[in-house]
Formats: C-alpha cells, structure tokens, sequence
C-alpha cells in the first residue's frame, strides 16, 4: 500500500474557513516568524558570543596547567606568591591534559573550592581519542567528555615534542543560552495569545460592516421569491466608500434594489393575470352554459333532423360540456391564488378513497383497482368538496395515461400527525423532462405515457391538486420510472 505524500497530507490538515479566522491565522503565523527569527538570531549571537569570550580565557589560561601536570601540580621552579606556576589563579573546572604520541600521559581537573589540582579525572578511550583529534592550530575546539560534558579545548604544541591541552566548561555558556531560549519562548508564547485574541478582536471590529451585509444576503436568501409579494429586509448598514467592504455594501444595496423593483412588478403582473383569469372564467361561465343548453336544445327538437346536424349538435354539447369544466377550474384556481380560505370541517378520507375508486371503477373498467387502507378511519381538518377533487383528479390521472390492464393501488395510511395518501400505478411513467413541471398548469404528457388516450384534459388536473393540498397546509409529490409511478399526498392531521 502506498504511503500518502506530503500534499494529501497538508490537505487534509484543517484550515480557517471565514476569512476572520484566515486574517487571524495570518496575523498570528506572520508574528510568531518574525519572533522566530528574531529569538534564534539573538540566541546564535549569544552564543557566538560567550564562545568567543571563553576562547580568550583559554588564550589567557595558557600552558601552565597541563605543563604542571608533569610535577603533581606544580612548575619545577614554582615558589609562594609566583602567579606564574600557582594553580590558585585559574577557574573552576578547568581541564588540562599532556598527550605524547596521541596518548593521554596526564590529565587533571581544578574542582570548585580545592586549590589543588585533581590528578584522579577518568577518561575514557573514546574521551581520549576525541582529545588526540584536536588539532594544533592554535584555535579553540569543542569536545565532548563522557565524565565532564562539553568542554572547549585548546591544543598547543609542548617543549618536549608532547602535546599541551587546556579546556574550560561550556556549561555557563550553555545555561546562559538555554535560559534566553526559555525566556525567548516564554515571550514568544505569551505575545502569540494576546497577538490572537487582540488580532481576532481587531478583525472582527474591521469586518463588521461585511459581517452585516452577510447578515442581510441570508435574510434574502430565506425569503420565498418565487412567487407572492416579498419584502425585503433592511439594507445593509452604509460603510466607508473608500474601502473594499464600502464598495462591496453599496454594490449589494444597489443589488437589492434592483431585485426589490423586479420584484414588485413581477407582482403586479401576477395579479394582474389572476385578475383576468378569474374575470374571464366567470364572465364566460354564462355564455358556455347558454350555448350548452341551445345545444342540447336543438337536440330534442320533435322533427326530422339531418344527422350531419345531429352530430354537429352533440359535439357542441359536448365541448360546451368540457369548456365549461375548464372554466370551473381556472376558476378554482384564480380563487386559490387569491388566497381565498377554504372550508375547516372534520373530513373522513377513508370514506372519500372508497367513493372515489368505486366511481374510478365505473369509468376504467379496465384497469385493476386496489385498495390499501388502515383499520380505523383516517380524519382531516378540511373542505370534504375539493380533496374529493383531489382523490378524482389523481385516479383519472392514473386512468388516462397508463394501458388498459394496469394496476393501480390506492393507500392511505397515517403517519405521526399526518395522512398520507399514495397513488400507485405500474404504468409506462413520467417522462424525466416532464417531471419536474408536473404540477404546473397546462402540461400535458398523455403522448408520451399511453398513446391511445382520447382527447384528453386542459392539463389543469395535477395543478389543481398541488393548489388544493397546498391551500390545506399540505404537500404533493411524484416519483417515477418506468414500470413505477407514484403520487404521494402529505396531509396535516
């Protein structure tokens, strides 16, 4: 198996998503590199530095501690008083050693407090061989002695062909530098903190002008603009024209504005429409309903009659007939859109399903009616007129448009504080272009799902059930395929 590289690796470390948190982020990361920087240059100096300082008391130490060595601490021709051979004068911790020929032949130690040197200090075989590879060149060397620590070392050439080393602790050094290292952190840490919370407060106040205006485009967002009068909320409070945020506010009310009038003559051009619509339907209602009844009229008429004029006469009864249906529901559905409350009465749907499929049986003798109905009655708060609609639009919906032979299953069912009522056909389905303006007036789609229907309506018949379950607090859905094809009605109980 493969190991992920370092970019799936870096991609899916988490990020600041707002653009608050990206600045913070920002600001932070920005301050603690620079303190970086800062921390470990002063830290290098230091210790480049107090080295250099340790160096020259190595220069000033010389050769007289490891020429000592040779007589247990003391000069041949050392007396009281002579600085020059009296081991007194030189620091604690100081190291010497004589090697002849890359051996150690002695080594000692000045220890703190004791003016004698220590002839006793053990030295590995590691520790000597890293003392053989100093070399002679006059410059200071650090080396690392497994009883001592870190030692820096200066190897001079003896009188006796003999090599002298003289070494003083890095220990001070290193405690001095660790000690500005913690405190460098220490200051580092805290002022990355105050750097945050300050920064984060800095950001929010400089953002807060955005932070509105994305307060209002969610306001907006929530509003249903598809249909009805909207009202928009407040405009986004004015900011600073000079600035990107400035700039960004006043583009978005002006945005706003020009949705708002859009809006508002979408509006008036619905109501409009409706107004027609219902107008028309009902001033029309009268002349269909005359010209049905001269028609049917005309038919009873006593005397002979040519059938070219018979057939004539009952086709205009007809279409009277199918005009006026249409009528009645343009203008059911211009009183819907007016918002016009419907009747609140207690509705027995399992008792509109049994009538509604007995009549579906009479007009589609053809199709197998199925029912699948719960053991106690199923009640609504509703207009026991128009969801009988519903249940006659659904059915003859599921009638027209499948072959003769196909089952249809009627359920109704309820469901915590709903009725929910399914139309189920195994018939050839909706099209998937067709689907998604299902519910909307005037699409029809018999074509495509039985291409034998006859004639066949406005189109009006599924619109009209969306208006009618709306109007009830309910919703109306459609899932099909071939084979499958089911309408599910959600009502509030």
């Amino acid at each position: 198996m493969s190991r992920p590289n370092v970019r799936d690796r870096l991609t899916r470390l988490p990020r600041p998503r707002t653009l608050r948190a990206r600045l913070t982020f920002g600001l932070v990361v920005l301050l603690a590199v620079s303190c970086a920087a800062v921390g470990v240059a002063a830290v290098v100096e230091l210790n480049g530095f107090l080295t250099q300082r340790l160096d020259e008391q190595l220069a000033q130490v010389g050769t007289r501690f490891p020429e000592s060595l040779e007589h247990n601490g003391k000069l041949p021709d050392d007396h009281d008083g002579d600085e020059r051979g009296d081991t007194r004068q030189m620091a604690a911790g100081t190291f010497g050693a004589r090697l002849l020929n890359g051996t150690v032949t002695n080594k000692g130690l000045i220890r703190s407090g004791d003016p004698a040197a220590d002839l006793t200090v053990d030295l590995t075989a590691q520790d000597a061989a890293r003392l053989a590879r100093v070399p002679v060149d006059g410059r200071a060397r650090t080396v690392r002695l497994s009883a001592l620590h870190d030692y820096r070392v200066l190897a001079t050439a003896g009188r006796d062909g003999d090599v002298l080393i003289v070494g003083l602790p890095l220990e001070g050094v290193e405690a001095t530098v660790h000690r500005l290292e913690l405190v460098a952190a220490s200051v580092l840490g805290m002022a990355l903190v105050v750097t945050g919370v300050a920064g984060g407060l800095w950001v929010r106040w400089s953002l807060r002008p955005l932070s509105r205006v994305a307060a209002t485009a969610t306001r907006v967002s929530e509003l249903p603009l598809a249909s009805g009068e909207v009202a928009l909320p407040p405009r986004a409070p004015d900011a600073d024209p000079g600035t990107e945020v400035g700039r960004v506010a006043a583009a978005f009310n002006r945005m706003l504005g020009h949705v708002e009038d859009a809006l508002t003559k979408r509006h008036a051009s619905e109501e409009r429409l409706r107004r027609f619509a219902a107008d028309a339907s009902h001033e029309l209602r009268t002349p269909v309903a005359s010209v049905r009844g001269h028609a049917e009229l005309a038919l009873l008429h006593p005397g002979p009659v040519p059938p070219e004029v018979t057939r004539a006469l009952q086709r205009i009864a007809a279409e009277s007939s199918r005009m006026g249906l249409m009528v009645d529901d343009l203008l059911l559905l211009a009183r819907l859109d007016a918002g016009r409350p419907l009747e609140r009465h207690p509705v027995d749907l399992t008792h509109l399903v049994l009538d509604a499929v007995t009549d579906a049986r009479a007009t589609g003798p053809g199709h197998r009616w199925t029912l699948d109905l719960p053991e106690d009655p199923v009640t609504v708060p509703g207009d026991a007129h128009r969801l009988q609609q519903v249940l006659a639009n659904l059915l003859a919906n599921a009638r027209v448009h499948t072959p003769v032979g196909t089952k249809v299953t009627i359920t109704l069912e309820a469901v915590a504080d709903t009725a929910v009522l399914s139309v189920h056909d195994d018939g050839p389905g909706v099209p998937e272009e067709v689907q998604p303006g299902v519910f909307e007036r005037f699409t029809r789609a018999e074509h495509r799902r039985r291409v034998d229907a006859p004639g066949g309506g406005a189109g009006l018949g599924l619109s009209i059930v969306a208006a009618v379950v709306e109007a009830h607090g309910g919703t109306v859905g459609l899932e099909s395929s071939p084979g499958s094809t089911t309408f599910r009605v959600t009502l509030p109980v």
